[in-house]
């Protein structure tokens, strides 16, 4: 077995390991896993070299892990950064092997976290890692922050980042959480979504009624629900809340000829992505435009009465829905959220009452693909890849992309390896493995280009 083969295989035993610690940061009951998660990946980056400054950054919220290697002078200097929180792996019984024993089929390996973020985590610290073992040192100087928070909200981070700039301070940020357009097409993202996710919860009478005495009479606190929803989205997939497309701003004409030139089936993509026998969404525009650049509303979970076995004739007097609003250059969050709670109280029914309660937020973020950052990237890519570089834009959030802009005043540089068949946040997430061992091989690359 040659050094690069026993290095690919001891990285995805690790990597293994990794993935078998269920950090599910929404779950209280998970504390004690975000914690070993936190130190595991603390251990993960002093095993890789990062030992002048390697931390644990405890405050209110769930672990950082900050560390930096800064032994190349006069070079630049790179923020990576990645999340080792995952999702809740529910439905559980969707899953055709247990989401935290990961298991490899084929030459995909399987388990909560594998594309979402662990698994490509793992290409940005075993690419530092091979790199000091080949040379014993880095071409550039590199900061390592991986939060705990990004699939719950990123408070945490938020905070640090905009205390702490000085200790952050870098050329570029490299995020290794977006995914390929195709498999053996490397990609980059230019584009993100923001995001606007909330809830509305609507009371009406005093405690649950029997429907029979008092239906009729008495507000129903779900057709209510659905009266409101009703009213911020039409059937054919158009937002209704007034002035929401206001600050839209569309893509160039460049930017969409790009998009047009991609290899995207429609079909293929309902059947295989989607798995639904139509798609939806605001006419006019093409599934890409729909999904990368324009704006959204989803609804996400209603809660509320009874939905246990049997029969239970009960008028609740509570229920709440989960929505969330994604969003595109120019829109606001602030405004968005003034202008759905406006709407809520002009389409909120007699008998009732509804709030909405704002649970996190973030704007869209645009890349400039001019940047030499882009460029050497683009420039890795081609090489690992044996093919030219595509430009992307991403339907999902990475909010603190955009406070890396704001408070350190770089570009993100969103070179993800995952694949669009990977599951995220469903059953049965997976990682291709040879983007495993190809991310690490292109961001070693990337490093070395902006070395020299």
């Amino acid at each position: 077995m040659s050094q690069d083969e026993r290095f690919q295989t001891e990285a995805l035993e690790q990597l293994k390991e990794f993935l078998r610690i269920p950090s599910i940061s929404a779950l209280p009951e998970h504390k004690p896993d975000i914690q070993r998660a936190a130190d595991f990946t603390e251990a993960a980056l002093k095993r890789a070299g990062i030992t002048e400054t390697c931390q644990i950054t405890r405050g209110g919220g769930n672990p950082l892990v900050y560390g930096a290697w800064t032994g190349a002078p006069g070079k630049p200097t790179m923020l990576l950064y990645g999340h080792y929180d995952v999702q809740p792996p529910d439905p559980l019984d969707e899953w055709k092997s247990p989401p935290f024993e990961p298991e490899q089929r084929g030459d995909d390996l399987f388990g909560r976290g594998t594309s979402d973020d662990k698994g490509q985590v793992w290409i940005l610290v075993k690419a530092v890692e091979r790199l000091m073992q080949l040379n014993g040192s880095l071409p550039v100087n590199v900061k390592f922050l991986i939060e705990g928070e990004e699939e719950s909200g990123g408070e945490s981070i938020e905070t640090y980042v905009a205390e702490r700039p000085a200790e952050l301070a870098c050329d570029a940020v490299v995020i290794c959480d977006t995914e390929m357009f195709a498999a053996g097409l490397p990609t980059l993202t230019t584009g993100l979504r923001g995001l606007v996710y909330g809830e509305i919860a609507v009371e009406g009478a005093r405690q649950d009624l029997h429907s029979g005495s008092y239906g009729g009479a008495a507000p129903n606190v779900l057709m209510a629900i659905a009266e409101i929803l009703t009213a911020l989205k039409h059937r054919d997939g158009r937002v209704l809340i007034p002035r929401f497309y206001e600050r839209v701003k569309a893509p160039a004409e460049a930017e969409l000829e790009a998009w047009r030139s991609l290899p995207f089936d429609e079909n293929e993509y309902r059947e295989k992505e989607v798995g639904s026998p139509k798609l939806t969404g605001e006419p006019g525009y093409s599934v890409l435009e729909r999904v990368w650049a324009r704006p959204t509303f989803e609804v996400h979970g209603i809660r509320g009465g009874f939905v246990g076995d049997g029969a239970k004739t009960v008028i609740p007097a509570r229920a709440s829905v989960k929505i969330s609003t994604r969003l595109v250059p120019d829109q606001r969050p602030d405004e968005i959220v003034a202008l759905i709670k406006e709407a809520i109280a002009a389409a909120c029914p007699k008998g009732v009452k509804a709030e909405f309660k704002l649970l996190s937020s973030a704007p869209a973020s645009v890349v400039d693909v001019s940047s030499p950052f882009i460029s050497k990237a683009c420039e890795a890519l081609d090489a690992v890849f044996g093919r030219k570089t595509v430009f992307m834009r991403c339907g999902g959030s990475i909010p603190i992309a955009g406070s890396f802009r704001e408070h350190l005043g770089v570009p993100s540089v969103l070179m993800g390896f995952g694949l669009p068949d990977d599951n995220l946040h469903s059953p049965n997430e997976k990682f291709h493995l040879p983007n495993l061992y190809r991310g690490i091989e292109s961001v070693m690359k990337y490093l070395e280009l902006l070395g020299r």
